[in-house]
Order: structure tokens, then C-alpha cells, then sequence
């Protein structure tokens, strides 16, 4: 069992001042497979004094020794990437396959954020005299959450640092494990002191108590929209700045002209990444009601052909659930979609046979209205949504009848009206005929209406400051 006592802070793994424990339970088998000690608010102090310490000299550091601390960055993680991977499975229940693609995607944003750095102008002359400058903006707040640890660690991480910023880190109690292998991977690349600090510890008492921290300058939240606006009335009281990558109810149309032998099964996987524990998940499919039979079918045959549970098995799809909380929440949403009349056209309520983990049965409705409570709200987890529509327009209006705007899909052969749909969708990222962005992270992941705000650039790092 792996105890977890001790906390990332000024360059040393030192004892947690917090006294209170939580056991890490494997959500494949529910062994138990660790205990983390969480933080108290004297560790928060601790590490902001650290990170803010080190601030006055690293935001003074060149764009050339910023470059070589992301550089060793990314190399510290391909030193431990099986490691990192095996933690991710054990900890999380993530299929290996998906676990070793976000891995990589992971430490190569420390390249990409060099990359931009190395390009970006830091300092512009204009013509009657006057510069602009943009300066680190100071100690940064990074809340992230556990449906992707290394991901969303290190694209908070990597713009940080490209930024000149110093930042305290709170990761999710229940990514202990993973965190402190990264961490690791932050000790073997020796940063300086105090550049990186991690504080274990629930949201409610260190997340918390970290956004409301006097000297905090950023707070880059990734999470459900619920602590989003919490932690946008923090920030307003302060009038400290926000990024938010908050809750996701995606929309996947389907035209009527879309080539259904490859869009269904496409479907089934954008619905299911990451065992529908995904912000970008396509839960809703809205589809042609003329074809809704034969979209049915192969809904039911596309299922059968998705791999579960063998988390090792590089064909392996779905793993558990994260713990025994989101097993419940989505059973419970299971239960709604039941009670408000939705069809369940495959699966259902009770765990997936075979299993003694947390493996919720992947269930499509049918007969899904937009009024539904499984329609409407968040569920985080293998459940997919059939909307029906008449025409075009009617499509557009149920993708767009929802709070969120993180991200849609659109699949037809005829790219042009493809096009036209997608950019009446209104959400940060539109996907035509694929499943999600395969790029390096170049392009900045965006939210619209109650999905986010900012979008994890340097500018959102930078202190804008005009000297005439």
C-alpha cells in the first residue's frame, strides 16, 4: 500500500502539517491501494510563501533558462512515463491505451508551451514612442481534477512556467498517487526551488482557502461548473483573475447524409472517452427521427464491439468509474432518464456483470426529450442521450438548448454544410467527422456560456503594462 505523507514544497518532498487521511481504493477491484494525508490551510500558507519567494526571481529568468527547465521537464516524465502510465491505470481505472495517449499528450505541452514562448513578443515598440510589456503575473492557483490528471497538471504547469509564473498546485485528493509520481518527475528535473508546489486536500477546505488566498494573482480552475461559480465569486471579491474549464453537455449531430457505418461507432467512442468521465464527452446524439431505427441498431452492434474492463488490453475502452460517489451520481441519472419515460434502449441500472468494481452498465437512451433532467445535466459517465430532430434547424436549436458550450460534433459527407452547422454551434471546439483534437496542444481549449472562461494562453499569465 502506498502512504502518501508527504507534500511537493520549495524543492523537497516534506511532512504534511494536516493530520487528516483518506484511503485510495482501486476502482477496478476496490482494493486498497494507498493513503494520502491531506493539507491543512497551514500548508497552503506554506506553499504560497514558497511560490511566492521564488516569484521575485523567476519571473526575472530569460526565455532561454525557461526553456531548458520545460525542456527537462518533458524529459523527466519520458524517463517515468511507464510508471506514470501504470499509477494512472492502478489509481484511476483508465484503460492503458487511453492512459499512455493522455500521458504523452501530457508532457509534450511542456514542449509546445517552449515552443510559443519562444515565439511570443513579449514586448512591443510602437511607433510614437510608447512599449508594451507584458510581465508574469504572479503566483498562480492551479485546481485541477481527476478524470485526467497529468493533462490538466501539466497544461496548467507548462503556460505557468513559459510565463515566468510560480504556482501552487492542488490536485484531486483522489489522483494522490499519480500526483506524487509526477511529482517526482518535477524532483528529477530540478527546478528551482519553490517554482512548482503541491498541496494534497479536499476541495472544500484547500481548494478552497487556496482561491481565496490573498496573495494568489491567477486561479486556473478545471472542474464542474458548480465550483466554477464559487470560485468566480472568490475572484470577484478579490477581483483576481479566472481560467475555467468547467461541465461539458456536447451535442453530436448527425445529418442525414452522414455515412452511418462510420459516425455510429465514432459516436459511441466520443460519448464514451474516458468512460464518459469526460468534460468534452458527446452525450447528447441528435439524429435524423427517420433513421432513429436504424441508427438504433447499430448503436446496440456498435456496443458489443467495444472492449470493457480489461484495462490492460490495448483494445480496452471502458474501465470503472472513478469511486463509489460517481458510481451512485450516475446511477441515479440512470434512474431519472427511467422515471421521466426515456427508453433504455441497452443497459440500465446495476453494476456491469462480471465486474465487483465500479463499473456502471454504458446505457443509451432513446426517446430522450430535451427537458429531461439526463438531457440537460452533466453526468459524467457511460451514458449517451438520442435526441430526435425533423430538419436541419430543429438540430441546431436541440444542440444549442443546454447552459454549456464546450463541445460539438458534427458528422456528414458534405464537408460545406458540415461546415455551416458547425459554426451555428455554439461551443469552444466544433469536431467534423472525427472524434476529438488530435493536434500537440497548439490551439488553446476554449469554453462558451456556463462551460468556462479564458483559455490557458500566455496572455492570461501576462501583466499587460504600456510605458510611454
Amino acid at each position: 500500500m502506498k502512504i502518501i505523507d508527504r507534500i511537493y514544497v520549495n524543492g523537497e518532498f516534506i511532512r504534511a502539517h494536516g493530520v487528516k487521511t483518506m484511503h485510495l481504493i482501486n476502482p477496478h477491484n476496490l482494493d486498497v491501494i494507498g493513503k494520502v494525508t491531506l493539507c491543512d490551510k497551514t500548508d497552503v500558507d506554506n506553499a504560497v510563501e514558497c511560490a511566492k519567494k521564488r516569484f521575485k526571481t523567476f519571473s526575472k529568468t530569460s526565455i532561454e533558462k525557461r526553456s531548458e527547465i520545460l525542456q527537462r521537464l518533458y524529459d523527466a516524465m519520458s524517463k517515468r512515463e511507464d510508471e506514470l502510465n501504470d499509477a494512472a491505470v492502478l489509481e484511476y481505472g483508465s484503460p492503458i491505451t487511453a492512459t499512455k495517449g493522455r500521458t504523452k499528450f501530457a508532457k509534450n505541452t511542456f514542449l509546445v508551451a517552449r515552443e510559443q514562448m519562444e515565439k511570443f513578443e513579449f514586448e512591443k515598440v510602437l511607433q510614437d514612442n510608447t512599449k508594451i510589456v507584458k510581465t508574469p503575473l504572479g503566483v498562480v492557483a492551479a485546481i485541477s481534477p481527476w478524470n485526467a490528471d497529468y493533462t490538466h497538471i501539466c497544461q496548467k504547469l507548462a503556460t505557468a512556467i513559459a510565463a515566468g509564473c510560480t504556482v501552487v498546485l492542488k490536485p484531486s485528493e483522489y489522483s494522490a498517487i499519480q500526483t506524487h509520481t509526477l511529482c517526482e518527475c518535477f524532483k528529477d528535473a530540478k527546478l528551482p526551488d519553490g517554482v512548482i508546489n503541491v498541496v494534497n486536500g479536499t476541495g472544500e477546505e484547500v481548494g478552497s482557502y487556496l482561491a481565496r488566498h490573498k496573495d494568489i494573482s491567477l486561479i486556473n480552475f478545471t472542474g464542474s461548473t458548480k465550483v466554477g461559480r464559487e470560485i468566480s465569486l472568490y475572484a470577484a471579491m478579490m477581483i483576481k483573475r479566472t481560467i475555467l474549464e468547467l461541465g461539458g453537455k456536447s451535442p453530436n449531430i448527425i445529418l442525414d447524409d452522414a455515412d452511418l457505418q462510420s459516425a455510429i461507432p465514432m459516436a459511441l467512442k466520443i460519448a464514451f472517452s474516458n468512460s464518459g468521465q469526460a468534460c468534452h464527452a458527446g452525450s447528447r446524439l441528435i439524429v435524423p427521427q427517420d433513421k432513429l431505427e436504424v441508427i438504433s441498431s447499430l448503436l446496440v452492434k456498435s456496443l458489443k464491439e467495444i472492449k470493457i474492463g480489461a484495462l490492460m488490453d490495448e483494445e480496452c475502452y471502458i474501465g470503472p468509474l472513478v469511486n463509489q460517489t460517481q458510481y451512485e451520481r450516475v446511477q441515479s441519472y440512470i434512474k431519472s432518464g427511467i422515471d421521466e419515460g426515456a427508453k433504455v434502449l441497452v443497459g440500465g441500472l446495476g453494476r456491469l456483470e462480471g465486474f465487483s468494481g465500479y463499473y456502471s452498465r454504458p446505457t443509451i437512451f432513446t426517446n430522450v426529450k430535451s427537458h429531461m433532467k439526463i438531457s440537460k445535466e452533466e453526468i459524467f459517465g457511460p451514458v449517451l442521450s438520442v435526441l430526435t430532430y425533423k430538419d436541419e434547424e430543429q438540430a441546431i436549436d436541440i444542440a444549442n438548448d443546454t447552459i454549456y458550450g464546450l463541445a460539438g460534433y458534427v458528422s456528414s459527407t458534405d464537408l460545406q454544410r458540415a461546415a455551416r452547422v458547425a459554426s451555428q454551434i455554439t461551443a469552444g471546439w466544433v469536431y467534423i467527422n472525427k472524434a476529438v483534437y488530435g493536434g500537440k496542444g497548439v490551439v488553446p481549449h476554449v469554453g462558451a456560456k456556463q462551460s468556462g472562461i479564458g483559455k490557458n494562453s500566455l496572455d492570461d499569465y501576462l501583466q499587460f503594462r504600456v510605458i510611454s
